[in-house]
């Protein structure tokens, strides 16, 4: 195999912007910002985004204004990470997240992003990079980065195989969040609006909750839901972990899940649900659904800063959506002592907060109902992992020219 040329950033860039000085102040509607945490594995994730008012938008970006297929890369904390910008949609960017834009004429900008997330670029940003304990890259060194270089019409072809991958990940993950979206829309419907099926035909009666169903008892949480039960998790081999950062702000998704010997921190068992007690990670919405054990008896373990619910009386789904619920949230926030920056959920405080507990049927009903979507979240997460773990397999190969591109099929969607 003949060597690849190489060419350095500097060389195919039309465009680079860095966005620096003081970040205008963070609100909670407004222009999306977008920060280097929300940049991971080729895509701005969805969830934990910060924003900055409308007023403050022209004069933080009059370096210039992102497009559509920008790419985007972190300088720091952490280091590398790309992304392109799949969306047309007015967006901010942070400090420590540069916006390259190729030269038409020498690059293609999908290659382009490709090429960058290869090992040999990663390489090089290390190579270049400065710091001790948070490693970091300048402008100046980022332009002197080398990336592996094709003509045109090859970029094209591994662009468009690659590419392929990336659309079908991100429709997974559309799918994903409709499907969660749906389930979450029919918790609100029947449990908190009482809009269940033939609820045309039962009385509301008066609660300490206000007007509840005849026949669904007002409890506390605690009595239908069990709060850390105990889980034996054996001390020797290893078994399946989940840390903090496993947990997703707006998905019942578990992901980062490795194998650890030791059994100490959080322990459950399939259909339990991860809920979040300390600062910022609870107000952020960190909460998941467990259902990637092997089967009902598979036990694991995680951080010690989750709390496990586990359904009693009603339904595992229930117990999920309602962790999600603003309410449910509120309440343990509510409680939240120590110092500042530490702060955790008293467990004390779930014996304050009182459900309106459903009749039986109403319960089987919507567990018939959510469970196949949350099976069907299940699926497309192993569908969305096999796919990246086959995209970040052939970037290298296609890149350096050992795959031939002639023998490589665009994936399709198979459902």
């Amino acid at each position: 195999m003949s060597p690849i040329e190489m060419r350095i950033i500097d060389e195919v860039i039309e465009t680079l912007i860095d966005y620096r000085g003081k970040t205008p102040p963070k609100t909670t509607a407004g222009v999306k910002l977008i920060t280097a945490k929300v940049i991971k594995d080729g895509f701005v994730q969805d969830g934990d985004h910060e924003y900055i008012a409308e007023t403050f938008y022209d004069e933080w970006m009059r370096r210039g204004l992102p497009k559509q297929w920008d790419i985007l890369i972190t300088t720091e904390a952490p280091l590398g990470e790309v992304a392109q910008l799949r969306t047309s949609e007015r967006v901010a960017l942070a400090q420590r997240v540069i916006l390259l834009r190729g030269r038409p004429d020498v690059i293609d900008q999908s290659y382009f992003y490709h090429a960058l997330k290869s090992p040999f670029t990663q390489a090089e940003l290390r190579s270049r990079s400065s710091g001790t304990t948070v490693l970091g890259i300048k402008q100046s060194e980022l332009r002197q980065v080398r990336l592996p270089y094709h003509p045109l019409p090859v970029q094209r072809k591994i662009a468009s195989i690659l590419s392929a991958y990336d659309d079908l990940i991100e429709n997974n993950t559309r799918r994903i969040k409709i499907l969660e979206k749906m389930a979450q829309m029919l918790y609100r419907e029947w449990f908190v609006h009482f809009r269940f099926p033939g609820h045309e035909h039962v009385r509301l009666v008066d609660s300490p909750l206000g007007p509840v169903p005849e026949g669904w008892e007002v409890q506390k949480v605690t009595d239908a839901v069990s709060v850390n039960p105990p889980t034996k998790v054996p001390r020797d081999g290893e078994k399946p972990f989940v840390p903090m950062s496993g947990l997703s702000s707006d998905s019942m998704l578990i992901s980062d899940v490795m194998l650890r010997t030791g059994n100490s921190g959080a322990k459950f068992k399939n259909d339990d649900t991860l809920f979040a007690r300390i600062t910022p990670c609870l107000e952020n919405g960190k909460t998941g659904f467990v259902q990637f054990l092997p089967s009902d008896d598979a036990v694991a373990f995680g951080s010690t800063e989750f709390i496990v619910l586990r359904s009693k009386t009603l339904c595992p789904e229930y117990v999920y959506l309602m962790a999600r619920s603003g309410e449910f949230r509120d309440n343990a926030i509510k409680s939240m002592s120590g110092a500042t920056g530490r702060q955790r959920v008293q467990e004390s405080c779930f014996e304050r907060f009182h459900i309106a507990h459903p009749s039986a049927s109403v319960i089987r009903a919507f567990a018939e109902l959510v469970r196949p979507m949350f099976r069907a979240i299940h699926v497309l997460l192993q569908k969305y992992d096999d796919l990246r773990c086959t995209r970040d397999l052939l970037v290298p190969k296609l890149i350096s020219g050992e795959l031939d591109l002639e023998c490589h099929a665009v994936p399709v969607e198979v459902s």
